[in-house]
């Protein structure tokens, strides 16, 4: 088939549309905050083997990884015309339980019959902000996979246009805000009939041999700029080190240890040598590894090309079974989405850095200061569940500084405004704002930190997931470290330093301050050292 430019570029702007259009669908009728005013989803559009064509601009994290969910779902289940299925098993392509996957086949009619096969997949995935587990929000300090939540392998939520009443009936039994998750998974499936209408509308007016054809050429046109990106860099061995704070359990200093070989147009990256899979929490899988060297690689490419398969192809990623970058059955896996994928991109990064050192920024946050909490409102009498994270410091990069107060690399939500959690939640934010001087000098500064500060009204379970308490961001070619993120109690005018990772029950008038890590400055500070806040 003979490729257009113009076309082509049609095209991708048709793909990457309908991935976007069902961002918009999720967001507007999702029921939860986490959904509604975070952003805390991903959305995709996959050719008729699984492979990525389009992505929208959502969360790293998920997008890497969601291939490996959609792949497991076309092996375990015989998707029919108006099927859906849901997972969450990372172990069968998820981050963490959470994040529950909702994937549809797209059939195209030939003759006024169904084809047997589909032409595509889409898929979403959203962050529920409860799946039970041994704490509200599923984000505990765990030591397996069984006390975070529900398991869902794959299994079809929708069956014939229709919804499996005995599965969501299943799900519901075991959460503790039912009604806004049974109204968040009906967001992903009208997600997902918005983007199989739309296939089939371009479908009809470009013919099934252009659309797919296309669709091939974008994964194609991806992996021409990763190979081309990466001849620009020069042949050799990478070496880099970081590590976790601990795993929540007493296990502290947690290397992740990565060599990056450049050979030409390919890439390998392998994790030799990282440490064993902990008791704790922050255990990645396959695929959170998987998703955050894909960013990290897509990061190098600078032309205007859609995130989709073609960028793997060169890439090849060795990850050790066993290990805190892709650990075994059943260790848990909460913090591992979002602290250790923050590491790994660290590494990755790190080792980047080496090959390329005025292209590459100095370290970021390096955590998503997970906060989740949950109680009953004393107002309604209802069960209440939360989840968040919270920006920090951006790394100061060659010609520029960090940008303060945002999100970072894995995670690309939005902040939930202080209006909108004083409406849902029985708290309040007593501050929220930039923390000054939390940033690594430089002669490009890192970005400051955040500090949030909630006061609860109820008693509230609540848990914590963050890390660089104890390390810092690194600086680079020359710059200092960002300061280090700090947890703290306030209970009755007594301060008290909380660990990055704990769970605790507070009370009325009780207050939780966060000060999240500021990002590392790059190139020698051209004045004199100021002590951080």
């Amino acid at each position: 088939m003979r490729i257009h430019p113009l076309e082509f570029e049609i095209f991708k702007n048709a793909f990457l549309s309908v991935a976007q259009e069902m961002g918009v669908t999720l967001c507007r009728t999702g029921f939860s905050p986490n959904i509604k005013e975070r952003l805390d989803y991903s959305c995709a559009v996959y050719d008729g083997s699984g492979e990525t064509i389009a992505q929208g601009d959502h969360m790293p994290v998920h997008l890497g990884a969601m291939p490996l969910s959609v792949r497991a779902a076309i092996a375990s289940v015989v998707m029919k015309p108006g099927d859906m299925v849901a997972l969450n098993d990372p172990y069968q392509g998820g981050t963490h339980l959470p994040d529950i996957t909702v994937v549809a086949p797209v059939f195209l009619r030939r003759g006024g019959r169904f084809a047997a096969r589909p032409a595509f997949y889409v898929a979403n995935r959203a962050h529920h902000s409860d799946v039970g587990g041994m704490s509200p929000g599923s984000m505990p300090v765990a030591r397996e996979l069984y006390q975070e939540g529900l398991i869902i392998p794959p299994v079809r939520l929708v069956h014939r246009g229709r919804m499996v009443g005995d599965l969501l009936k299943l799900v519901l039994a075991n959460v503790r805000t039912p009604e806004e998750r049974a109204g968040d998974l009906t967001a992903q499936i009208a997600a997902n009939r918005v983007a199989e209408k739309r296939l089939q509308s371009l479908v009809a007016k470009y013919g099934q041999e252009s659309v797919v054809g296309y669709g091939a050429a974008l994964q194609n046109h991806a992996e021409r700029a990763m190979r081309a990106t990466l001849r620009g860099i020069p042949r050799g061995t990478y070496h880099f080190e970081d590590a976790l704070d601990d795993d929540g359990f007493g296990q502290n200093n947690i290397p992740i240890r990565v060599r990056v070989r450049v050979a030409g147009e390919t890439a390998e990256i392998d994790f030799t040598g990282s440490a064993p899979q902990v008791e704790g929490s922050v255990n990645a899988n396959f695929a959170v590894t998987l998703s955050a060297c894909l960013y990290a690689f897509r990061c190098l490419i600078q032309d205007d090309v859609l995130y989709n398969a073609g960028i793997a192809r060169p890439l090849r990623v060795l990850a050790p079974e066993g290990t805190i970058v892709n650990a075994r059955s059943p260790a848990a896996v909460a913090g591992g989405n979002v602290e250790t994928s923050q590491r790994i991109t660290d590494v990755v990064l790190g080792a980047l850095g080496r090959a390329l050192p005025h292209r590459l920024p100095a370290a970021s946050q390096g955590t998503m200061n997970n906060v989740s909490l949950g109680g009953v409102n004393p107002k309604t009498g209802a069960r209440f569940a939360y989840y968040e994270t919270i920006g920090g410091g951006m790394g100061g990069r060659s010609g520029l500084p960090g940008i303060s107060g945002v999100h970072t690399h894995m995670s690309n939500t939005r902040n939930t405004p202080v209006e909108a959690i004083e409406h849902y939640l029985p708290l309040r934010i007593r501050r929220y704002g930039l923390r000054q001087g939390s940033a690594g000098e430089g002669e490009f500064p890192g970005g400051e930190g955040i500090i949030r500060e909630y006061e609860f009204l109820t008693q509230t379970d609540v848990t914590l997931l963050s890390d660089r308490r104890r390390s810092a961001p690194y600086g680079a070619q020359g710059g200092r470290p960002g300061e280090r993120g700090l947890n703290t109690l306030v209970r009755r005018g007594r301060k008290k330093t909380l660990p990055g990772k704990i769970q605790l029950r507070l009370g009325p008038g009780d207050r939780l301050r966060i000060q999240t890590p500021g990002g590392g400055g790059y190139g020698t500070p051209r004045r004199p050292r100021k002590k951080n806040r």
